[in-house]
Parts: C-alpha cells; structure tokens; sequence
C-alpha cells in the first residue's frame, strides 16, 4: 500500500494505491488527516509506505504522527527528481511544481511536456524531450480573480463559476463572469500556442480543481486529470526509492 498525500493551499487530499492501481481518494483537512490515514491501513500487515508533498501549513505534531503510521517520504529540494532542474533559483520552486514535473516526466517520456495546475494560482511548468525542466510561469487562479475584484474594490459583487461566461457582459455579474472566465482560457490557450511553436511536438496535462470545467473550453488537445499530482507522487515514490 502506498499512501500519497497532497496538502495545498485550500484543501488536502489523499490517495491509497494499491497493486499500482487507486482504490481510494479522500479530500480532508490537516485536523483529520492522521485519523483518515489511521483508517485506511487499519487491518493491513505489511508496514503502509506514505509519500507527502505539502505547500500549505502543516504542523510538527501531524508530522511525528504520519511517521507513526508508515515509512513517510517528505518531498522536498533534496527529493531525488527525474529531471535536471534549470530553474536559475531552484530552492524557491514550489515543491507542488516539482512533483508534477516529476510526474510528467515518468509518465511521458522522451517527450516536450507542459503541465498547467489550475488551482488557487495557475502554475506553467515545462519540462523538454531531454528531460530538463525550464520553469514556467504563476498567475491568479479562477476564486483569486474574482476575490480580489471583489476585495480591491468599492462595488463589485464577488462571484463564482458560471456556464455562462459570453465574451459581451450585459450586466456587471456577467461582464465579471466574462474577463475572469474569458481572460483565463485566452491565457491559456496562449501559453499552450507559445510552447507549440517552440515544440509541435508538446504534450500538456491539465490538472488541478478547475481542470474539468477548463478542459472543454480549450481548443487545444491537452490530457486532462484533475489528480494528476497525487499520481505523480506515486510515481515518484517509486523513483525515490529504487534511486535511494
């Protein structure tokens, strides 16, 4: 059983695979994350492996617990990684970024690969055919674009993700719904145009919360898979540990 565990900015989620293949997905928070891993290898023999990749806040005490509970990698700048790191400082690289380049790489060899997370920020991360990974790109994500016209200004409502998005807002709800909804898959879709024409040959993966509702509005041909850094993790627990 190999247990992986993703903690982001809003939210964590975890992961049980077995046999290689996913059995469970359970989005908790830090408070009950112990007592749902507690759960899951409740009744199993062998020692559970556990593999953390954390950007959010994530107490000592929780920490000592994970390590009561199985062999627990902790992710970070000093994780053996598949791919040669360019970035010009890599001790600020996000250690969710370097997990889904991880994941691209094992998953897509010999390939040009750019991976977009669309979640609380939108993050860009290209990794080439020779696996070197470049760097990439962060900006607002979708909630972010409408918190802060909602919070920097004296009259804007906030508001949320809508099917109805036409680039020709006839109020102020639908003019929002419009430059956020609009200005985020024209972004994309030009980051993605950029990298084609450095590399025809380019496979993106879109992953993160707002994937699903992104992926159908993309002109583009992109593998889509919102748990995409949860399988990364497991990926790269593997390489970790035949590399250790």
């Amino acid at each position: 059983m190999i247990i992986c565990i993703d903690v982001g900015n809003t939210r964590t989620k975890v992961a049980v695979y077995e046999n290689g293949t996913l059995q469970q997905l359970v989005i908790t928070n830090n408070e009950k994350l112990v007592k749902n891993i507690s759960r899951q290898i409740q009744g199993i023999e062998n020692c559970a492996d556990i593999i953390l990749s954390s950007v959010g806040n994530l107490s000592e005490n929780t920490i000592k617990s994970l390590k009561t509970l199985g062999n627990l990698i902790i992710v970070d700048h000093h994780s053996s990684i598949p791919f040669k790191n360019l970035y010009s400082t890599p001790h600020t690289l996000g250690i969710d970024r370097i997990v889904l380049a991880a994941g691209a790489t094992l998953k897509y060899p010999n390939q040009n690969r750019l991976v977009i997370d669309a979640g609380t920020c939108i993050t860009y991360d290209y990794i080439n055919k020779a696996d070197q990974y470049h760097g990439g790109a962060i900006s607002p994500g979708i909630g972010l674009r409408y918190k802060s016209l909602n919070d920097y200004t004296a009259n804007l409502p906030l508001e949320k993700i809508s099917e109805l998005h036409p680039y020709v807002g006839t109020s102020t709800s639908t003019s929002i719904q419009s430059g956020v909804l609009n200005g985020v898959i024209a972004e994309i879709e030009a980051f993605i145009d950029h990298f084609e024409h450095l590399d025809e040959n380019l496979t993106v993966i879109l992953t993160g919360g707002n994937s699903e509702f992104l992926v159908n509005r993309l002109k583009n041909t992109i593998f889509a898979n919102p748990n995409f850094l949860l399988e990364s993790l497991f990926l790269l627990h593997k390489h970790i540990v035949s590399n250790d």
